[in-house]
């Protein structure tokens, strides 16, 4: 292992779980930090911490001056990007390398490929990855935009090509609609990533969202199975599990084995995550994008696999091949993620930051919490409302969701509002018990319940 030293560019639970796996592999970490997390958990774990600018993350999270300089006056030699900020930023992943140190997660070419979803469909279509139906390449041109929409059929999905989190996404029904919000999704497109490209695809009715978990190289990749993501609110992850209920297990051998392709043809390193939409009445899949870093849902597929994701991903980036062949990939029980947010789901998820006046963490077997939260801390309201995520497993899904149900009653925030009262309604509601759900299920749902998200 060629990295000493690690420093954290994120913050949060992405942090403290980075941390951990940093000690555990005998590597000293650096936590850097906003004025306004001077006392987060990540900052109290770290061997070391640095102060990068002011509250707001356009001068700290996403100041690549100040992070360099950080890792540079501490003797960092490798920097992990986490999710979210500037984890999939290609010229960040650029800078690291140039300053001499270690980027853990891909080459800064990788990320331009896949993080573009343009040039990842292309890629895609290359490595004989199905994908939607929709556009061949970024569409600039009103008119050729309303020509491929015609094409291919309405409804369809005006998409940023460009960033991800649901952002400079838009559901056109008609031409009517498809003219009013192209301009708004790129405008959107534009204040989000800066980048205003869009492309066209066709919306796949009642898809669910399928994800496959991939690790490589540079040379070899290797899928750990799928996820299932389809519980989604405003195009946000809600509750993730792994395996999927309704994925067969030859749909499953081709899905994983496209994902394993196309990370292969563009030279994978690290951790990835290439995202599909699946018709589970035709059981075909399409590739619609892959994010080039951890995410906030790697949990389940560790739970399932017992392969530590974060740990495997810093050793790669050490200059470690690949320690797993894909037939020593075995998948096991079944796994349920939660995201606890500090959101108010009785005032239409509003965000509540504050401070944290009792905390009982969840235990016993099969149970774990990932968190930044402790008692006493302060929520900071300039970021992302994420405060854990309540993973458990057990051996069947039927078992695993009892499990969450427990855990959820267990869980206690003081101070807060949270999540919380969702995943429990979630947890007991037959539809989700039985797996019959797609990625539009819950809004409308939510919305015919929203009287018993009251507390």
């Amino acid at each position: 292992m060629s990295i000493r030293k690690l420093l954290i560019a994120n913050r949060g639970e992405i942090a403290v779980r980075i941390i951990r796996a940093a000690r555990e592999l005998g590597i000293r970490t650096v936590q850097v930090h906003s004025a306004a997390d001077a006392e987060s958990l990540a900052v109290k774990m770290a061997d070391e911490a640095v102060n990068i600018g002011p509250p707001h993350a356009a001068k700290s999270y996403l100041n690549i001056e100040n992070i360099l300089k950080a890792a540079k006056e501490t003797g960092a030699d490798a920097v992990h990007p986490g999710y979210g900020f500037l984890a999939e930023n290609a010229a960040f992943a650029d800078a690291v390398e140039e300053a001499g140190l270690v980027f853990v997660g891909p080459k800064g070419d990788s990320i331009r490929v896949m993080g573009d979803k343009v040039a990842a469909r292309v890629a895609a279509e290359s490595a004989g990855v199905p994908v939607v139906p929709g556009s061949d390449g970024r569409v600039d041109d009103p008119d050729h935009a309303k020509n491929i929409a015609l094409a291919i059929g309405f409804p369809v999905m005006i998409k940023a090509a460009a960033g991800g989190g649901g952002r400079g996404i838009r559901i056109a029904h008609d031409m009517a609609e498809f003219e009013t919000l192209m301009p708004q999704a790129a405008a959107e497109a534009k204040a989000a990533f800066g980048d205003g490209g869009l492309y066209i695809e066709k919306v796949i009715e009642k898809a669910r969202h399928i994800e496959v978990q991939v690790l490589g190289d540079g040379k070899r990749a290797i899928h750990c199975f799928e996820r299932e993501c389809s519980l989604q609110r405003r195009r946000q992850k809600v509750w993730e599990e792994a395996p999927s209920a309704v994925l067969p297990d030859h749909v499953r051998q081709k899905l994983c084995a496209s994902a394993v392709a196309l990370a292969e043809a563009v030279n994978y390193r690290g951790a990835g995550t290439l995202e599909y939409l699946y018709d589970d009445e035709t059981h075909h899949f399409y590739f619609i994008e892959m994010n080039t870093r951890i995410q906030v849902e790697h949990p389940v597929t560790e739970m399932i696999t017992g392969i530590d994701l974060v740990r495997e991903m810093i050793r790669i980036a050490g200059g470690e091949p690949l320690r797993v062949r894909q037939d020593q990939v075995r998948m096991s029980g079944h796994a349920i993620e939660v995201r606890i947010n500090a959101e108010d789901p009785a005032k239409n998820f509003m965000p509540a930051p504050g401070t944290v006046t009792s905390l009982r963490v969840p235990g016993g077997p099969g149970t774990r919490f990932d968190t930044m939260l402790y008692q006493g801390y302060q929520v900071p309201p300039f970021y992302d409302s994420l405060l854990g995520k309540l993973i458990v497993w057990d051996e069947t899904r039927e078992k695993a969701i009892a499990r969450m149900a427990r855990a959820l009653d267990e869980l206690e925030v003081g101070g807060l509002a949270t999540t919380k009262p969702l995943h429990q309604l979630l947890a007991e509601n037959g539809n989700v018990r039985e797996a019959r759900f797609h990625t539009r299920w819950l809004e409308p749902w939510l919305e015919a319940n929203a009287h018993r998200l009251k507390t």
